[in-house]
């Protein structure tokens, strides 16, 4: 009987590290080697909680590591009513001297240190897991891949107000997927972004307003 339950207990261990095999907790004790661009918005870590914190007067910031490639991303989020924030994946740093990116509303260069590119969105307000193109076209992927259809009535309703919210975000060669509390809110293939950064949005405020703060905590990457 002992070596049977000494024999379950071996198994269970060796599958429970290769189902960790290969992940990376993030923000544990710090920020690490992400840096802070395209804003002012602070940034903390405590308790293995991020913090992102607006500051007025400051456009759309982010907390920025990479680039990558093919990878799997999971966290939790919760973010205060009045603020709507996002994860931005394989999104690019503008350089001086780039063109408009390709694709831009305007023929207008992006100032450098600018992130672009896609955003998963973490909002109440029913566009949460949807991909926005930001500082670029400035539309959803939804719209722009015509798979609007994902956007069921359960998808826009699977973000919680107010409380912990967690999401699961897949891209791999061309195809995006994103999930929130379990809810499919976003499945696309495009092939303009093969490689960028992965960016932890505070977004800008209206002057007069905030502070407000957005939270991720149980940050986990996984190249795939």
């Amino acid at each position: 009987m002992k070596n049977q339950l000494l024999i379950s207990l071996v198994a269970a261990l060796s599958l429970s590290a290769q189902a960790d095999e290969g992940w990376q907790t993030w923000f544990k004790d710090g920020l690490g080697d992400a840096k802070i661009v395209s804003g002012q918005a602070t940034y903390t870590v405590e308790n293995g909680i991020l913090t992102g914190t607006t500051v007025e007067g400051s456009g759309n910031t982010f907390l920025a590591k990479g680039p990558f490639k093919d990878f799997e991303l999971q966290f939790e989020v919760k973010v205060d009513n009045e603020l709507n924030s996002g994860v931005q994946v394989r999104s690019k740093l503008a350089k001086d001297g780039d063109p408009a990116p390709e694709g831009a509303k305007g023929d207008k260069p992006l100032p450098a240190g600018r992130l672009y590119g896609p955003q998963c969105e973490i909002a109440i307000n029913g566009t949460a897991g949807d991909f926005y193109d930001e500082a670029r076209r400035g539309t959803w992927w939804s719209i722009l891949t015509k798979t609007e259809a994902v956007r069921s009535d359960e998808a826009k309703a699977a973000f919680k107000k107010g409380e912990w919210n967690h999401y699961r975000i897949v891209v791999k060669g061309d195809h995006y997927q994103s999930f929130v509390n379990g809810v499919k809110t976003a499945d696309f293939t495009q092939p303009g972004d093969p490689e960028g950064h992965i960016g932890f949005q505070v977004h800008g405020i209206k002057k007069g307003t905030g502070p407000y703060k957005v939270q991720w905590k149980e940050v986990k990457f996984k190249a795939l």
